[in-house]
């Protein structure tokens, strides 16, 4: 496994994968500022109707306090944003990863399994869909796990667990369906629960990292590549190769 993530980690900043990174960083950076957006915009909102209401029951007297707690509640708001964004960039990096799991899976494949049978490109709908079910998964999950952040770090330790847990499982599948149904991938995932799991630890780990979280999509469907390689055994296509060429 640790062979695997040097790897992934080594070909992420290889000259054909830049092409990847650098558009992978922009869309993710979009949907971030989409959500940032989206979330200032209802927050202020609300800020400014909840202050219409309580001026409406409290009478015209109350209107600086208001208008003084509405700016704290917006600075706030601000905060919350940042800090909300920052908590969902797993969900984010889940859906930026289906849009690519092809073409970084394509250049693992060539660079580090050449003489093997390349896998089959996965559906798009096929694979947005499953980027769009983790990331909601995982803003699930995280919504769940909010109320205990502030139970001595709980919520923090369960934000890592689950993010380990819905990254594993969405990378490797994407990177076996390329070689199986997706029933049979979800049930080798299964199988292999536990070294799924490991691995999304070293996944959570990576998207817990500030900037550097922004290539997650790349470093974790190459290390699911070579994860889903070492557990698939030895290729059929190989061992006829080496039956095919005569003893010397």
């Amino acid at each position: 496994m640790l062979d695997a993530a040097i790897k992934a980690l080594s070909q992420i900043l290889s000259p054909p994968m830049r092409s990847i990174l650098w558009r992978s960083i922009a869309l993710a950076l979009v949907l971030i500022t989409v959500l940032a957006i989206g979330l200032q915009r209802l927050l202020s909102f609300l800020a400014t109707s909840g202050e219409g209401w309580a001026e409406a029951m409290l009478g015209p007297s109350s209107h600086t306090p208001l208008n003084v707690l509405s700016w704290i509640v917006s600075i706030a708001a601000g905060f919350g944003v940042v800090f909300g964004a920052i908590f969902l960039m797993p969900a984010i990096t889940s859906l930026v990863a289906s849009v690519f799991v092809d073409e970084v899976a394509d250049h693992v494949e060539r660079e580090h399994y050449p003489a093997e049978r390349p896998g089959v490109a996965l559906p798009f709908g096929l694979a947005v869909s499953e980027g769009v079910k983790t990331a909601l998964l995982t803003i699930l999950v995280y919504l769940i796990a909010l109320p205990f952040v502030f139970v001595a770090g709980a919520g923090l330790i369960a934000f890592f667990i689950a993010t380990a847990w819905l990254l594993g499982r969405e990378y490797f599948e994407l990177a076996a369906m390329r070689f199986r149904p997706p029933k049979e991938a979800k049930a080798m995932r299964r199988d292999n629960a536990a070294i799924v799991f490991t691995a999304g630890l070293v996944i959570a780990a990576f998207v817990s990292i500030p900037i550097v979280n922004l290539a997650t999509p790349l470093f974790g469907m190459a290390f699911m590549v070579h994860l889903h390689k070492r557990l698939s055994g030895p290729r059929p296509e190989l061992i006829e190769r080496e039956r095919s060429v005569p003893a010397l």
